[in-house]
């Protein structure tokens, strides 16, 4: 049986805060948080690829701070559901933790997808054409770094396209 989990992602224009929660019982398995800028964005990716499941990406829709984040994800195929902000409310109301805090919000995020349906929110995607360019630049681009590290005599700690 592959397990599933659902990441609801609270993004900021600093940072981003993601909590991982199972598919079935909507129970929290991690969180993390990370800058909101591209190392960040491949920390979030690693980390999530590090917990060994199949995933779906909620991201609160606020695409003035989402917006990069989600085209990284996207750009990288991972699946992508927009939640809207108003569907949280009822979800922060009920959390267990006091305060507002990303987390809380990431969860209730999360939660929210689950509650919605994940196949009722309105899906982020790159038209197919796009995907398939930007996957290829991307290849293109590590390639490159990997070459150049290798003629300079170092090795590249990561060579990660920028965007």
């Amino acid at each position: 049986m592959v397990c599933m989990i659902v990441i609801g992602v609270d993004a900021h224009k600093r940072s981003h805060t993601c909590v991982a929660v199972g598919e079935l019982t909507g129970r929290r398995i991690a969180g993390r948080s990370a800058g909101a800028r591209d190392d960040g964005h491949g920390q979030l990716l690693e980390w999530a690829r590090g917990l060994d499941c199949e995933r779906v990406w909620a991201i609160e829709d606020c695409r003035h701070v989402s917006g990069r984040f989600e085209r990284f994800l996207l750009g990288r195929g991972e699946r992508v559901v927009r939640v809207s902000p108003k569907l949280m409310a009822g979800a922060r109301k009920t959390a267990r933790e006091p305060g507002k805090s990303d987390p809380v919000d990431a969860l209730a995020v999360a939660r929210a997808a689950l509650r919605e349906g994940l196949d009722e929110l309105p899906v982020a995607q790159l038209d197919e054409r796009a995907l398939e360019i930007r996957q290829l630049v991307d290849h293109r681009e590590r390639l490159v770094c990997q070459r150049t590290a290798l003629i300079n005599g170092f090795c590249p700690r990561k060579c990660v396209r920028s965007g």
